[in-house]
């Protein structure tokens, strides 16, 4: 699942659906691509304190002069900015339309009643007949997504914020592929068998089966999936001393992190992006600092990173983003069987559908979440933005008082970033309010340079 690079900061959405969430797994990921470092930047950046730098790259941005009041950037790149976010925004929309014309295809071609007849020939049992048919359509799907995955790849590439050889990127989505047959054809098991024996309430069955999946695939991910596509290693070997200094500002979030739940992943050899998240759920927990951000950050700017990542733990994101998602899960799955027995009556002869227990009818069932799914996406990305926002206050809170000028830490490291991956600084509201489930990083560093209820003896909202 490709994100184009928009943003910088915590990963909650992101990280649902990469834990699979099954009802738009079933819509998106079955179009799967590279899951690369690129598609989820997070940085924050020098502060203005004597901080310890790791060593910079060659060619890295050069840390703004003076104080940052605002987001800018010099005329040149801004022009270069302004170009990658309108094509970034005609990326998305091409691609949602494009993605309804592929599952339009399969169907209108009736390569998925071909698919079916396949499958049944090969073997009476259904589990079997799952794992023939969802492979055919998962690749099939893959296959005649490949030319948007591809440009947006190759956008990346001309900005430089992409240096990951093709090689490396066709290997990360045959992987991401593989993934999807494997996942996907478990799912479409399950959901044809409550199909068949619950023709009414479907729906609703397969929604609670998914939310323990949902949460197993939460778990199960930084042991089996992350380590597919980029490599890890505790983070006390590549920074150790970084790692008291981060337990410093867990502890002032009432927090105990160990060493071993601290890791370091290479992303260098995939993008100039920086990044910090929390991963994992329960036992599988572990912070995660990229090598781009050790590269390019700060002591303090990493520390605001893993403030804004601490936020979204204390506050409970993770828990309320399960509940928020599991109930855009149950909307789009009802309004699936609200609307299929329509579609079919409608179309499925011509198809070659017998029905909604018939294999065949999976392409229009996506292709009915998929459309309802964008309404559904910008709501889940408004519900993210404000997550964000708070993640931000609470960073700026809890790095109170151990970095020096917190705010400033962060709207340095946002100048970079933006002049490092060419982020627009005056995004159209529409782009916005579409696909972005980031805060605009003008906004961010407004809201850096600007919270301060200490000086004014106002009391914060998070850390008291």
């Amino acid at each position: 699942m490709h994100i184009p690079i928009r943003r910088k900061g915590g990963e909650i959405q992101a990280h649902f659906t990469r834990a699979f969430l099954p009802a738009v797994f079933l819509a998106a990921s079955l179009q799967a691509s590279p899951p690369s470092p690129g598609s989820s930047p997070l940085a924050e950046q020098p502060s203005a304190t004597a901080a310890t730098h790791w060593s910079s790259p060659a060619g890295a941005p050069s840390p703004p002069q003076g104080r940052i009041t605002a987001y800018t950037l010099p005329p040149d790149l801004y022009r270069k900015a302004r170009n990658r976010g309108r094509i970034g925004f005609a990326s998305r929309m091409i691609g949602f339309f494009y993605g309804l014309v592929v599952l339009w295809v399969v169907l209108g071609r009736k390569l998925s009643a071909t698919y079916r007849d396949w499958a049944e020939s090969f073997s009476r049992k259904r589990f079997l007949q799952a794992f023939i048919f969802t492979p055919l359509v998962v690749l099939t799907i893959g296959v005649l997504h490949l030319p948007v995955d591809t440009f947006e790849e190759s956008v990346s590439k001309l900005y430089k914020i992409s240096v990951e050889p093709w090689s490396s990127w066709a290997a990360d989505w045959a992987k991401a592929q593989l993934l999807a047959v494997i996942i996907g054809s478990l799912l479409v098991w399950i959901l044809y068998a409550v199909i068949r024996k619950s023709p009414r309430r479907w729906w609703l069955y397969f929604w609670i089966i998914s939310l323990p999946l949902l949460l197993f695939g939460m778990f199960i991910s930084p042991y089996v999936i992350d380590p597919l596509f980029n490599k890890y290693e505790p983070l006390y070997t590549k920074a150790q001393q970084l790692v008291p200094e981060l337990q410093r500002v867990a502890r002032r979030a009432g927090q105990e992190i160990p060493p071993e739940r601290m890791f370091w992943m290479e992303a260098s050899d995939k993008t100039i992006v920086t990044n910090a998240s929390v991963n994992g759920f329960g036992a599988s927990k572990r912070i995660i600092i990229w090598d781009t951000t050790l590269a390019q950050e700060t002591t303090d700017e990493v520390l605001t990173d893993f403030g804004h990542e601490l936020g979204h733990y204390v506050l409970g994101h993770l828990g309320k983003g399960f509940l928020f998602f599991g109930g855009i899960i149950l909307v789009l799955l009802y309004l699936g069987y609200r609307s299929i027995g329509w579609l079919l009556v409608r179309s499925g002869a011509a198809w070659g559908i017998r029905g909604l227990d018939d294999w065949a009818s999976l392409p229009a069932l996506l292709l009915l979440i998929t459309l309802f799914g964008f309404a559904a996406r910008v709501a889940g990305n408004a519900f993210s933005r404000y997550q964000e926002n708070q993640a931000d206050v609470y960073g700026l809170e809890v790095t109170h008082g151990i970095v020096p000028d917190a705010g400033q830490a962060a709207a340095r490291s946002f100048q970079i970033y933006g002049q490092a991956v060419l982020v627009d600084p005056d995004p159209h509201p529409i782009n916005v309010f579409l696909f972005f489930d980031h805060p605009t990083v003008a906004d961010r560093i407004h809201l850096f340079v600007t919270y301060d209820p200490w000086s004014k003896g106002e009391s914060p909202q998070f850390v008291k």
